[in-house]
């Protein structure tokens, strides 16, 4: 979410005296509101001179808060809502007939899809296929965010290759020039270059709604658990919001611009050293589905796959 200073143009209520009085506490961004008592907060504001500006300062901040969630819509209209979004919904292939037959025909626009599993289960090889799928079909397709150096061009040649038609060397180095074209790849790091990016992504995809265009279709996030995991750590607040904050962005991104969303997640040890995805109870509600990869040298394409949530 944007820093407060960058909020003062279009509000005057948060000057820089209103940001003073919220630095003191640790608040720098809206998302900060997020993980801070606002009630201790205004039983502090009331103590201070200014207190009526800092308390409308503070109304204003919950203000935007509040507007950037959908308001409540009764059983009906939600049913509507989904009838309507499920029949205007482009569906398009994995790159793998086993997995498109367990999704409904592969990757549906609006749904957050978590592929979960150990280490070398073939995430990262669903992610590379799916981008040279989708990257082959629509111009300017994919959104491919990498947090391990997991992006391999040598991969996606291989996979263009597989499911070339064309017999000559030519026309399969114009279709893989076409598919790496299509391709974006940017390196993140931590959390908050995902949550910036992610900003960044939406500010693109608003204006091409606004220009009528719809360039974007897949974003892939390998590996989102490898981001989010550190900061959980301690049983802190701030991570839990974090990962919060992450999640209502990629369901906002997918729902309201009609995105495919597909992030990897791997697996930690859990009860009695069962392994379980790293992202914990908080997190399973966010995506739509979610899909357990494992390693199985007797199936034809290396991996066997089960549904863990549709």
């Amino acid at each position: 979410m944007a820093p407060l200073k960058s909020l003062e143009r279009d509000y005057p209520i948060i000057d820089s005296e209103f940001q003073h009085f919220c630095a003191f506490h640790g608040i720098f961004t809206v998302e900060d509101f997020l993980i801070h008592d606002l009630n201790a907060l205004v039983m502090f504001v009331w103590k201070q001179p200014n207190s009526e500006r800092l308390k409308q300062g503070i109304d204003q901040i919950c203000f935007l808060l509040e507007s950037m969630h959908r308001p409540w819509l009764n059983g009906v209209a939600l049913l509507k809502d989904a009838q309507q979004n499920k029949q205007n919904k482009h569906v398009f292939s994995i790159g793998n007939e086993g997995i498109d037959s367990f999704l409904h025909d592969g990757l549906r626009e609006g749904r957050v899809i978590e592929l979960v599993g150990p280490s070398s289960s073939g995430k990262t090889q669903v992610c590379l296929r799916a981008a040279a799928s989708v990257a082959k079909l629509c111009e300017g397709g994919v959104v491919f965010l990498d947090t391990g150096n997991s992006f391999s061009v040598h991969r996606i040649a291989c996979f263009v290759s597989q499911n070339s038609n064309s017999t000559s060397i030519e026309g399969s180095h114009e279709t893989f020039e076409k598919v790496m074209s299509n391709i974006s790849c940017c390196r993140v790091y931590d959390i908050f270059g995902l949550l910036d990016v992610l900003h960044q992504l939406e500010c693109k995809l608003k204006c091409e709604m606004q220009a009528g265009d719809h360039l974007v279709r897949l974003l892939i996030i390998d590996s989102l658990s490898s981001l989010i995991t550190p900061i959980l750590g301690g049983g802190g607040p701030n991570g839990h919001a974090l990962m919060i904050s992450a999640g209502f962005l990629l369901k906002k991104l997918a729902h309201e611009y009609s995105l495919c969303v597909l992030v990897t997640n791997h697996m930690v040890g859990g009860e009695g050293g069962l392994p379980k995805p790293a992202l914990g109870e908080s997190w399973k509600g966010v995506p739509h589905v979610r899909l357990l990869l494992s390693r199985d040298h007797r199936a034809s394409n290396g991996y066997s796959f089960s549904m863990l949530k549709y």
